[in-house]
């Protein structure tokens, strides 16, 4: 008899749920999150299990790689795309577990991606670095205003990013020297770590074929190329150039009915580090792009700067599908005059 298996996992227990083919409830147990626990509960159905549904939450690492090291087919569940019956009044960790077999059974659970584990510490990493240069540039903003704030003057972050604690006591006071050397202090080894991940990033990963082209996109160089190489995985997960566009938060969430808006869909479905790499690829493009300059000009005439910088994100973003499905060059006058 075949057999299917949910798991509603949490940050310290999970419970695990098994029917059969018939819908009934073969097994149902709450466990902490210990893989030889969870290994010897599933061990008595292992040959009839047909697949392990997983729910997506930040910290499946560990359950779905020991799982599939022992030979169980895992799914990963996505959440947001799963919906249960409005009109049920009341749903527990049980009866999620037993709704994710039930999808499973039927063949329409709604699934995320399982990245390889050979590639995720080292996407992980650049995530990592992604974080240190937004905390870099908070504590740079920080010391730009206490500048304007006590000085009355402007400097720049890169004028910021230059200055050294012998400088600040002699822009400041004692307490505010002190603050201000604090937050140099803070800029320059988050600076420091940034640079090591770089090259640590650079010395172990080498741009595969599908995705050296992404770099003759203008805006995109190594740091980016390999942040949407290792953040994409496997582009042909990606059927069509809107599911990858939507995927990664290039296009408008929006409930239109009748021609009206009547709200808005979830806005953090999809990919916040690959739309972080859109958004800076654009940035990039309008500088050194006298076409994506020109586009980019256009929208911002007919919106704003915001509107104008996400549309030219979503150019460079479905260009950027057809460069690693099919392997192709950028091409800039194509791309612009469509």
């Amino acid at each position: 008899m075949k057999l299917y298996a949910g798991i509603d996992l949490h940050s310290s227990n999970n419970y695990v749920g098994i029917i059969d083919e018939n819908d009934k409830r073969v097994f149902g147990k709450r466990l902490d999150n210990n893989l030889p626990d969870v290994l010897q509960i599933l061990e008595p159905f292992k040959k009839e299990l047909e697949g392990i549904v997983v729910e997506s939450t930040y910290n499946w690492y560990w359950l779905v790689d020991g799982l599939q090291e022992n030979g169980y087919r895992v799914h990963l569940a996505n959440p947001s795309a799963i919906q249960q019956y409005e009109g049920l009044k009341y749903t527990d960790d049980k009866w999620d577990s037993f709704w994710l077999a039930h999808m499973r059974r039927l063949n329409i659970l709604p699934e995320g991606y399982i990245y390889p584990k050979a590639d995720r510490a080292i996407r992980d990493l650049l995530r990592r670095r992604l974080l240190f240069v937004q905390q870099r540039t908070s504590q740079i903003l920080s010391l730009q205003s206490m500048i304007t704030r006590q000085l009355g003057i402007r400097m720049s972050g890169n004028a910021i990013k230059k200055l050294k604690e012998d400088d600040v006591h002699q822009m400041f006071d004692s307490n505010q020297a002190f603050m201000a050397a604090l937050q140099i202090q803070t800029i320059g080894n988050l600076s420091n770590a940034i640079k090591e991940i770089e090259r640590k990033v650079l010395s172990q990963v080498k741009m595969r074929k599908a995705f050296e082209l992404l770099q003759t996109i203008p805006g995109i160089g190594n740091i980016l190329g390999l942040t949407i190489m290792l953040e994409v995985g496997d582009i042909t997960r990606f059927a069509k150039v809107g599911c990858y566009s939507s995927y990664c938060r290039c296009v408008k969430s929006e409930k239109i009915s009748n021609g009206k808006k009547k709200g808005k869909n979830n806005t953090k479905n999809g990919n916040k580090y690959l739309a972080w790499a859109y958004v800076e690829a654009a940035n990039f493009a309008k500088r050194f792009s006298p076409e994506a300059r020109k586009f980019f000009q256009r929208k911002n005439a007919q919106r704003n700067g915001i509107v104008a910088t996400k549309a030219l994100s979503n150019k460079i973003c479905r260009a950027s599908y057809y460069i690693m499905r099919d392997q192709i060059p950028f091409d800039e006058v194509g791309l612009f005059c469509r």
